[in-house]
């Protein structure tokens, strides 16, 4: 039932995670695009702040030295005034990108296809619900890890399952995260996506993915002896071949 395209792990782009990688995978969506550009525009500040930081200590040493004390002290009310409006006004720029970015991960426009993940000891199950093509899906099916012994060339250790989150590209998703036993962490680091799976609750994220390909993830909360062996693959399809795989659904409504 759930069927695959036969995709492998992209050469191209940065989709998995990768020895001694210490950047972010390749981006496949808005949200993870802007998550990328607020951590470079944090990155400026920071070092503006530890240069003229280190600058001022610096500068302080070198004047109050015994060699070098400056006779007269006096009290500076402009300076006090600068170093107290310059601080808020980075807050401020790092604030408003910052507020936008939370705003579309917590949703957006109406989504066309929404994707229940639900977390077990140890595999993930899928349910779907949409309309893509003017027809209306539903179904489901349970993702477990595949094993070391029966990977093909290609396929990535740890981090392969058997059925694969099949979603169509350029389309508003909708994910609800929940889990069926302890605390799980449903989370693709290339679609900017991390979301709690909590015990009798729904959580959702929003998802707009870009291109197609592979994006792994794994489990992001540590959830019993057997966490690392329950990965994510969602395989991002055209519209029309995911249709075709939608269609296959045993739920599918007539």
């Amino acid at each position: 039932m759930a069927y695959q395209f036969g995709f492998t792990c992209s050469r191209v782009f940065a989709d998995a995670p990768e020895n001694f990688g210490c950047g972010f995978q390749d981006s496949a969506s808005p949200t993870m695009e802007g998550i990328i550009d607020l951590h470079h525009d944090l990155c400026f500040f920071l070092i503006v702040i530890l240069v003229f930081v280190m600058w001022m200590l610096f500068r302080s040493v070198y004047l109050f030295n015994n060699r070098g004390r400056p006779e007269k002290l006096f009290h500076g009310a402009t300076l006090e005034l600068v170093w107290t409006l310059c601080p808020s006004v980075i807050l401020l720029l790092i604030a408003l990108p910052s507020f936008g970015l939370l705003y579309a991960l917590e949703g957006g426009p109406a989504p066309q296809v929404t994707i229940k993940a639900i977390g077990h000891q140890w595999y993930w199950s899928y349910e779907y619900r949409g309309m893509v093509g003017g027809e209306d899906y539903r179904g489901g099916f349970d993702s477990y890890m595949i094993p070391d012994t029966e990977l093909t060339p290609g396929e990535l250790r740890l981090l392969e399952v058997d059925h694969r989150c099949v979603v169509p590209r350029g389309t508003q998703l909708r994910f609800v995260i929940t889990s069926g036993d302890v605390l799980h962490s449903w989370a693709v680091p290339s679609l900017g996506l991390k979301c709690d799976a909590v015990p009798g609750r729904l959580n959702q994220t929003a998802c707009f993915i870009k291109r197609e390909g592979l994006f792994y993830g794994q489990c992001s909360e540590l959830c019993g002896a057997n966490h690392a062996f329950m990965p994510i693959v969602v395989e991002a399809a055209s519209p029309g071949d995911f249709a075709r795989w939608a269609a296959g659904f045993e739920l599918q409504e007539q």
